[in-house]
């Protein structure tokens, strides 16, 4: 996992998107967002977006990397400009996190269930299968995606909860709260 240090390092942000060559990493922070990243093997180039919501709710003629749908689109928008074929990127996606849970009035339908569920669904119109997926969960996950090799490694980091069970100090929580 350590840099080269010829390369160049990238931090998207929500809403963000990003394409590059074997001289990148990308980088991003995923809470109830999810992250698509493609990789082409032969080419050694590849992108990431990083999208908040499923859809918009009206239409526009201007796309915004913050609805998944459009997100999707620009990355594939950089396949074409570069003359590629999307069918030939290994995807992955990340995210799609539960940020709430002591909050669990609705198990499933809240905003991170909804952008796993809307990842899915546009690879699978656009003919791209997923070759790997970490999504959903409890918490955040730390995503880096290195270009040159097509690694993406991800670190899933879970809330604590003061109404657990899972440790020695449940029961001094349950007291404090």
């Amino acid at each position: 996992m350590k840099k080269p240090p010829h390369v160049m390092e990238v931090f998207l942000q929500p809403g963000e998107h990003y394409f590059g060559d074997r001289d990148t990493r990308i980088r991003t922070i995923l809470g109830s967002c999810v992250a698509v990243t493609m990789w082409h093997p032969k080419l050694q180039i590849g992108g990431m977006c990083h999208y908040m919501l499923p859809a918009r709710g009206r239409p526009s003629e201007v796309l915004d990397g913050k609805y998944a749908d459009e997100a999707l689109q620009l990355l594939l928008d950089e396949t074409r400009r570069i003359g590629s074929l999307a069918k030939d990127y290994h995807i992955k996606i990340f995210g799609g996190g539960h940020m709430f849970p002591n909050a669990r009035k609705q198990q499933t339908g809240h905003v991170g269930s909804r952008n796993a569920e809307a990842a899915r669904t546009l690879l699978n119109h656009h003919g791209l299968p997923i070759q790997a997926e970490h999504l959903g969960g409890d918490g955040h996950r730390n995503v880096i995606f290195d270009i040159w090799s097509g690694d993406v490694w991800m670190r899933h980091q879970t809330p604590t909860s003061p109404n657990c069970n899972d440790c020695a100090a449940g029961s001094i929580c349950r007291q404090a709260a």
